[in-house]
């Protein structure tokens, strides 16, 4: 793969400069393992290269070297479930303008988090706040703008094809069925589904539903087709309904446990198709370690059922970094409360969990504390498994020569609650972003 040819609007370096900076004395993440080795990337082309072949092929020296004393260098994290953050909600009506503001203003402030790339999320609407706000937040990393802050994935649409009893703090006045494939044009716009532009991507990533309501089953291989990811989520699906969606195409699970029909020993759900029965491939879930969503039990029997499906997600809120309140939140057709104590997040009037107010970094450590797991196993769930989610394997999640050059470099503390992870440092395509 070339060094030096620019892939991306960005101009060449000046002064005879190349772009490329070495990585030194780090701890870098391959695979199971914390590797002692050297990286070297690009913010030309936006890529990790391969430093032997720079070296000793074109004799290229580095811009730069950066010693990280031993630190760990990982691939940036990738948030799969994210609602909305500092002070700003994706499923908000706004002017055109002021909402691409808000986007760019969020993008600019999670990547401080460590996150490089995430799926924004949509929760149940009505159908002219989808159409309006899902061009907003579709995949925007082929412009490769590291000053731009972390890149969306696409959009997920968490709803509206739902069930009404495990709708969790969605508003049920919303939720809809779904016969035909044209039911989803209608609801969240055909351009959204398929964009038909080879130069705009499509906006959706990513449908939540549940395969029982409607004919949704049967339309998964139709969602599919179209590129996109079919989870299963917000259900009442027994294991044999959960299975033939697996069948059908579907390969996540939202928030696993999280609004659906619990494991019972005569009937295991939809947590029961992680289990090898059945010969159906084991579809990939997300899991929120926040404390407030999951017993840390819970979580260890989940991952120690599939780790290769492991993914931590925050379900995080807008209201990530703001104090502790009361506020404001569209609920499809009304505006509902969020009251925010500490870290929890409760519908106010009720005692339902509104999501969380957690960072991803913070998810990793907590699971790191709770399961015993090695640091490498805790990163590969927001790097390495969410990019093979996504279809991104060798772009996304990883250090490999040619991926994208979404880097995050972490220093390990102890408090008193063990051990964790804090971010030092971020790299989007090879450009520095953050400092600590």
């Amino acid at each position: 793969m070339p060094h030096s040819l620019p892939s991306s609007p960005k101009s060449t370096p000046k002064d005879g400069r190349n772009g490329i900076t070495k990585f030194t004395n780090c701890r870098i993440l391959k695979g199971d393992s914390l590797v002692e080795e050297d990286l070297w990337v690009n913010s030309i082309t936006g890529k990790i290269i391969r430093s032997q072949a720079a070296f000793y092929d074109d004799f290229i020296l580095p811009d730069e070297v950066i010693n990280l004393g031993g630190r760990i260098l990982s691939p940036g994290l990738i948030e799969c479930q994210l609602n909305g953050a500092f002070g700003f909600n994706f499923s908000t009506f706004l002017d055109s303008a002021v909402y691409a503001k808000k986007v760019k203003e969020l993008n600019k402030q999670l990547v401080k988090t460590g996150v490089t790339s995430y799926v924004p999320t949509v929760t149940s609407q009505r159908s002219e706040l989808y159409k309006r706000v899902l061009p907003h937040l579709a995949p925007s990393g082929y412009l490769q703008m590291a000053e731009d802050g972390s890149e969306s994935l696409g959009a997920h649409c968490e709803g509206p094809f739902l069930s009404p009893t495990k709708n969790g703090i969605h508003n049920v006045d919303v939720l809809r069925k779904a016969e035909t494939f044209a039911d989803l044009e209608d609801c969240y716009g055909a351009s959204n589904l398929d964009s038909k532009d080879r130069f705009r991507p499509t906006p959706i990533k990513m449908i939540t539903a549940a395969p029982e309501i409607g004919r949704m089953t049967k339309l998964i291989p139709e969602i599919t087709s179209h590129g996109m990811i079919y989870s299963i989520g917000h259900s009442e699906a027994t294991y044999e309904e959960a299975s033939a969606a697996v069948g059908a195409g579907a390969t996540m699970i939202t928030h696993l446990f999280n609004a659906m029909r619990p494991l019972h020993h005569r009937n295991p759900g939809i947590f029961g198709v992680l289990g090898l029965a059945e010969s159906l491939p084991r579809p990939y879930f997300g899991i929120i370690s926040d404390g407030e969503h999951l017993h840390p039990t819970t979580i260890k029997i989940a991952f120690n059922a599939h780790p290769d499906g492991f993914i931590l997600v925050t379900d995080s809120m807008h209201l990530v970094g703001l104090p502790d309140g009361v506020y404001q939140w569209t609920n499809g057709d009304s505006n509902s409360h969020i009251v925010k104590k500490g870290s929890k997040l409760i519908l106010e009037g009720s005692d339902r969990i509104a999501g969380s107010s957690i960072t991803l970094i913070e998810c990793v450590s907590n699971f790191l504390n709770w399961s015993g797991a090695p640091i490498p196993q805790a990163l590969k769930a927001v790097t390495s498994t969410p990019a093979a989610m996504l279809g991104l394997q060798g772009v996304k999640g990883c250090l490999d020569d040619g991926a994208d050059a979404d880097l995050v470099v972490l220093s390990e503390k102890r408090n008193a609650n063990g051990l964790e992870l804090v971010v030092d440092q971020v790299w989007k395509f090879g450009t520095k972003v953050f400092s600590r």
